[in-house]
């Protein structure tokens, strides 16, 4: 996971979502709501919490936190040493699950390894998790970049390139609807701000079928990105190729590395069609 801390001119993601929002219907667990928010209380940031940290972060009373963590400790997701709390391998199974029987991302990966081999750059895939972009691939290539992402890691959808793809397949009013609800907080001296701004720039996107981005997640840092299609045509993920502006120019972005991205997405599509 990335951290939940902001650094200038790196990758952030917002507050963690609160135990107890508003339900959906009769047929919402609170308690499945509460245990599942106690589990993202821990990142990269926070691998370890004490009770008091978990219940403040989850907006819980500390009773209620305390019956959580003993409950998931009883089934070996989390472990404590007397003063705090930790997650547990155990919980590698549920991502595994969700792995295992979404093919389609095996299909993804096979061809993002491809491109990220014949580029000699990092390839991922991502798709849309309300305000951000949710990691569902990543192919690093073998340089080091100071944006650490895996997947699973979320990043802000209005300062992804992914995020204006996956943005671009929204039709106009729940385009307008997301921006009215988001906040566009500046990730990097780049990152667009404005609501008009931004909807000018999905539009663009929605129109070329692409989209670069020049240092708007992490200074230095450059992507192109483009949407992937399920065997219906609806839009599945975006994406994209991440490379150092020390290392490639902009123009080289688009000019040699957006051709092959954009041939990964046309034989992901294809691959999919046929399954």
């Amino acid at each position: 996971m990335v951290s939940a801390q902001t650094a200038p001119g790196a990758a952030t993601v917002t507050a963690l979502p609160r135990a107890g929002d508003p339900d959906t219907g009769q047929e919402y667990v609170r308690a499945l709501d509460r245990g599942l928010a106690v589990i993202r209380a821990f990142d990269e940031a926070h691998p370890r919490r004490t009770l008091a940290d978990v219940a403040r972060a989850v907006g819980l009373a500390p009773a209620t936190a305390r019956r959580l963590l003993h409950t998931l400790q009883s089934l070996d997701y989390v472990s404590t040493d007397g003063q705090t709390w930790s997650l547990r391998p155990r919980l590698l199974e549920l991502g595994a699950a969700y792995l295992s029987t979404t093919t389609v991302w095996d299909v993804v990966r096979e061809r993002l390894e491809r491109l990220a081999g014949e580029v000699a750059e990092t390839a991922s895939a991502g798709v849309l998790e309300d305000s951000h972009v949710l990691y569902t691939v990543r192919v690093p290539y073998r340089r080091i970049m100071t944006m650490n992402v895996e997947v699973g890691s979320r990043i802000p959808a209005h300062a992804s390139s992914m995020g204006r793809v996956l943005l671009a397949d929204l039709d106009d009013a729940e385009l307008d609807a997301w921006l009215e609800r988001t906040s566009l907080d500046p990730v990097t001296a780049r990152t667009v701000r404005s609501a008009g701004e931004l909807r000018d720039l999905v539009l663009q996107v929605r129109e070329q079928g692409w989209s670069f981005m020049d240092q708007e997640l992490e200074a230095g840092v450059q992507c192109v990105a483009a949407p992937v299609h399920s065997a219906d045509g609806r839009v599945l993920a975006a994406i994209t190729l991440s490379s150092h502006t020390s290392r490639i120019e902009a123009e080289q972005m688009t000019g040699h590395f957006l051709p092959a991205l954009l041939r990964a997405a046309a034989d992901i599509d294809q691959d999919l069609s046929r399954r």
